[in-house]
């Protein structure tokens, strides 16, 4: 390697006879992995440097502890200000985990040495706007999505925010370049086949050597950005401290795109003075995190742009056969979900994915080889059994792990001590999570992720059959764990110490101005959420916001909530008299402003005024005693407005026609009753329109009773022949839309008996007006006798038939 390569020594005292080895990687790369960790041990440094915020310093120790499981995440947040954070991920298959774990089990001292958190943080993400949220911190060593050895390219391809306000240039792709310059089109099948693939052998520094000339050469068509300047510059000071401290052999493990600029260290004087420009540091607090490789993946937020993180874990695991080890576990998976894959396939698959990978001029075959591999021989050409590989192997479900001894808000160890009391591990995969509320430890689960929902930290949700469900005593949940979460705790640690007092104080924080709707739903969740000392503040917000709000689609959207509340008390054994109280509060006043509030309405209007109708009507139903009386008369009040002086001056037929129906399903209308309003309504006085919005209102919700009630189809059928065509060509999407609602089998049978003849109103007890069918009837007589297990009489025989039976 050339001096440049390896590095010069500073002047100063104490500096003569160090030797800098620059080992620069592509961050993530399993093939860069390998060859740190041959490096390393060839070199035996005495103190390893690696690129990253030099205060985690002090959470180095805790890497070495055997609770410590990559993939993990170094997270830096401004103390006042947690949702300012940035994540540094590593993988074990990272270049810079290995280097860290060879240092503490060499016993030697490992230090990061980038621009530190408390000044990355104050400049802000690489290409933020100032009109942008913030984003994570680039100094990471992903790089917000970069995975060609540059960290922090600008996603958006723009000039990066500076010290002193100023834009470097354009961001450059090292990889795109260097493929670009060897004749690939591909950059990741260019660096996938001549590094990550490559074994060291022979010297271990030589890949290094190459790289490091790439890269000089690059830098002198592209020069580097002005915050690659300054951090370079901070690389170098770390540098000059390690050399003073006395260390006589340093590796440096960082960014190839850096090496140049490490290699030969200008004067002091140069970085002190682009260090001179940086702007005030925050005060920030660093610690452990699990990470992901689904977030790996994601190559936005803080995704690190791995495309396949599970495939390089298994290439950095199994160096040794990693196409026919790749095979087994993808057979694996396939037959654990039923798929008739054999030990045949996985050989006929390595077998076409080495003569796939032979065909194309490569030396060994990469991912995309042996997924075609796969679709081809495992997957019978389907996509979807693919994707069930792409999901489970490729990018994978590992989720890491830390230990105890590293900082946390006390929020995040009240949580850690929960999760284990409870027995709910968090996992990275997607489950489902069934609880039964009438046992002790599902009650404690639910109360548990409900006041994590109440902290904005959605590590569950609940499912379609779950809090909503018409049962209370079971919930189901999905659950899974994100790496963001850990920022949410640090966020929610202001509001306490405790997950159950984080979410009391959260509650009532949010109670303070929170309209009537949200207000209910709020209360539904400390209810959930077993939240008694937040409970009566909401409680008290939401009766004085109830008895000043006159708008009655708020009054119609917060009864629901307010009511389906009610259901918890015996489950969760929770008092709701107050929340009882203000329900029967709002319902008598929503009775009282509801008919006026559907006066006037338009198409749209009468449509979002309908679901609020049908919502409080089962609410009402529930509550029940004087409430619901009251509320039958307003459904009458309103099934009597009609438009005389025109469509402003009454209830739209949409609504009129829905009250009828809600007050004779309830039995307070007879059918009788029934038919004549629809008789009146069907009318040649009435507006088609108006009619048709009435009749879509009164069938939509089930329409078996037009089958049970001839007179009311014969009424509608009646209608519908005299209506004129224009006008039919204008109550045809009206129409379309009210019977497209009705069951499969409701539709076919209303049309059959429209088709069979006029129907009109037979009279009660009156015969079918179509005549018996007796030869149809007698050729169905035998089998129904048979079902019903009686006897049939035999017919007569003829004399002259029994004399020529009896010759």
């Amino acid at each position: 390697m050339s001096a440049e390569a390896r590095g010069a020594a500073a002047p100063g005292a104490g500096t003569a006879g160090a030797e800098v080895t620059l080992l620069g990687v592509r961050h993530h790369g399993p093939g860069s992995a390998r060859a740190v960790a041959a490096a390393l041990a060839a070199l035996r440094p005495d103190a390893v440097l690696i690129e990253g915020p030099p205060e985690a310093d002090d959470l180095v120790a805790a890497a070495a502890e055997k609770e410590m499981v990559p993939p993990v995440a170094l997270l830096a947040h401004v103390a006042d200000d947690p949702a300012r954070a940035a994540f540094w991920p590593l993988a074990e298959f990272s270049p810079e985990w290995v280097a860290l774990r060879h240092g503490l089990d060499a016993g030697v001292p490992v230090h990061f040495i980038d621009l530190p958190a408390a000044q990355s943080l104050a400049l802000g993400p690489r290409g933020a706007r100032d009109d942008g949220p913030p984003a994570d911190g680039d100094e990471t060593v992903t790089g917000g999505g970069d995975t060609s050895g540059r960290d922090g390219a600008s996603e958006e391809g723009e000039g990066s925010e500076v010290p002193g306000g100023t834009s470097g240039p354009a961001p450059v792709d090292p990889i795109a370049e260097l493929a670009a310059a060897a004749g690939h089109t591909d950059p990741e099948a260019w660096w996938e086949d001549a590094v990550e693939h490559r074994t060291p052998d022979g010297d271990p520094l030589a890949p290094f050597a190459a790289l490091a000339e790439a890269m000089a050469a690059l830098r002198e068509h592209h020069p580097a950005e002005r915050r690659d300047l300054v951090r370079e510059a901070a690389m170098r000071q770390r540098i000059r401290a390690a050399r003073k401290a006395g260390h006589r052999r340093i590796a440096v493990v960082c960014g190839a795109w850096h090496v140049p600029a490490l290699a030969v260290l200008p004067t002091v004087a140069h970085d002190r003075a682009l260090l001179a420009e940086l702007p005030r540091k925050l005060k920030v607090e660093l610690t452990w995190v699990p990470w992901t490789h689904r977030r790996l993946s994601q190559h936005t937020g803080y995704g690190a742009g791995i495309d396949s993180p599970g495939w390089y874990h298994h290439l950095f695991t199994a160096p040794g056969q990693p196409v026919a080890r790749w095979m087994t576990k993808v057979a694996e998976l396939l037959r654990a979900e039923d798929h008739p894959v054999s030990s045949a396939h996985v050989i006929e698959a390595v077998r076409l994915a080495e003569t796939l990978a032979a065909v194309r001029g490569r030396p060994l075959p990469g991912l995309t080889e042996t997924l075609d591999a796969v679709r081809a021989v495992m997957c019978d050409g389907s996509d979807v059994a693919l994707a069930l590989v792409r999901e489970r192997l490729v990018v994978g479900d590992a989720l890491g792990e830390v230990p105890d001894s590293v900082p946390a808000v006390p929020l995040q160890r009240d949580l850690t001590r929960l999760q284990r009391t409870l027995r709910l591990k968090p996992e990275a995969a997607v489950r489902e999570l069934a609880l039964d509320l009438r046992e002790n430890l599902g009650v404690e689960r639910s109360r548990l992720l409900h006041r994590l929902r109440l902290l904005g930290l959605h590590w569950g949700r609940p499912s379609r059959d779950g809090v909503n469900s018409t049962g209370t005593f079971r919930e189901t949940w999905q659950l899974g764990w994100e790496p963001e979460f850990s920022v949410r705790l640090v966020e929610a640690g202001q509001w306490g110490t405790t997950v159950r007092s984080a979410a009391t104080n959260k509650a009532v924080a949010d109670a303070q101005d929170a309209e009537l709707t949200a207000l209910t739903a709020l209360a539904e969740h400390c209810l959930l959420a077993d939240l008694p000392d937040a409970l009566p503040e909401v409680m008290r917000l939401l009766a004085d916001r109830a008895a000043l709000d006159t708008d009655a689609g708020h009054l119609a959207a917060a009864l629901p909530a307010l009511v389906r509340t009610l259901r918890y008390g015996d489950v969760r054994s929770t008092d709701t008299s107050s929340l009882t109280a203000v329900a029967h509060g709002l319902a008598e006043r929503l009775c009282v402003a509801l008919p006026a509030a559907c006066t006037g309405l338009d198409a749209d209007g009468a449509n979002a005024r309908r679901a609020e109708l049908d919502a409080v009507h089962q609410a009402i139903a529930l509550l029940g005693g004087d409430t619901a009386e009251r509320w039958a008369g307003t459904l009458a009040a309103l099934a009597a407005r009609e438009p005389h002086g025109g469509p402003a001056t009454g209830v739209p037929g949409l609504l009129r026609g829905r009250a009828v129906r809600l007050l004779l399903d309830d039995g307070r209308l007879d059918a009788a009753e029934a038919g004549r309003r629809l008789g009146l309504v069907l009318s040649t006085a009435s507006e088609p329109a108006d009619a048709g919005g009435w009749v879509e209102g009164f069938v939509s919700g089930g329409g078996a009773l037009l089958l049970h009630d001839p007179t009311l189809l014969g009424l509608l059928d009646g209608w519908l022949c005299g209506v004129s065509p224009e006008v039919f060509t204008d109550l045809l999407p009206v129409l379309r839309r009210t019977f497209s609602s009705l069951e499969t089998g409701v539709r076919h049978t209303i049309g059959s008996r429209v088709a069979a003849g006029p129907l009109g109103a037979p009279a009660q007890g009156s015969a079918p007006s179509a005549p018996l069918d007796e030869e149809r009837a007698e050729a169905a007589t035998e089998v129904l006798a048979l079902l019903l297990g009686v006897s049939i009489p035999q017919p007569r025989i003829p004399r002259q038939v029994d004399r020529r039976a009896t010759a």
